[in-house]
């Protein structure tokens, strides 16, 4: 799964009030994340979810009833465009987006009953955040799933990489929803992997990362 994969806005929407450079910057998607998930899907021969709207008009990983869904700022910048929205405009964004996304990952899931499974959520992170640097270059997020979880760190540590367990974030039920919904919530092993985004903003570091991940997700 990419629930960040794009920074896509129509054009009805008139960028939300950001400029175009704005809609660049890391408030708008996961830059590289949607580039490492498809090549690891082809590496893994194993199905993609990929959202295809900036997580600014809403939030494929958030709760809808959160206040992450549908954002009025995002880290330091103000969101015009989402202030004083109707019902109705929630709703639409809603029905267009976040049911459709996340019924296709379910009725996939459910087709695959019985049938081993994991779930990987990727997703980027800055290497500064409202001024503060961070060091790690990878982290691996996760709720029930701890073993898959934390030998996915021992692997990618192995690998040479600054990972660690649950950073820059954790998972929170309350913040996050594809780990604890389609992961936790039916007995499957799910974990939220961040890159640092500085390191998958070249083809190289793309496909770097895709390949220490797909080594580790084989092993």
């Amino acid at each position: 799964m990419c629930e960040h994969a794009s920074n896509h806005i129509p054009s009805e929407y008139h960028g939300l009030g950001l400029t175009p450079v704005e809609l660049t910057r890391h408030i708008a998607w996961d830059p590289g994340a949607a580039e490492v998930t498809r090549l690891l899907s082809q590496s893994l021969n194993a199905p993609a979810f990929l959202g295809s709207f900036s997580r600014l008009l809403i939030d494929l990983n958030r709760p809808l009833d959160s206040a992450g869904s549908i954002v009025t700022r995002s880290e330091a910048t103000d969101i015009p465009g989402n202030l004083g929205l109707s019902p109705e405009e929630i709703a639409r964004r809603v029905g267009d987006i976040f049911t459709p996304y996340h019924a296709a990952v379910s009725a996939h899931l459910d087709a695959r009953q019985g049938r081993p499974t994991r779930l990987v959520s990727l997703h980027s992170f800055t290497p500064v955040f409202l001024g503060v640097a961070r060091a790690w270059e990878g982290g691996i997020l996760f709720g029930d799933a701890a073993a898959f979880g934390e030998t996915l760190v021992s692997r990618l540590q192995s690998a040479g990489l600054r990972v660690g367990a649950n950073v820059p974030y954790k998972t929170d039920r309350a913040e996050d929803y594809a780990v604890p919904v389609h992961g936790d919530d039916r007995g499957i092993p799910a974990v939220l992997v961040e890159m640092r985004n500085d390191l998958i903003a070249t083809r190289d570091g793309v496909h770097a990362w895709a390949q220490v991940l797909s080594t580790a997700l084989q092993e």
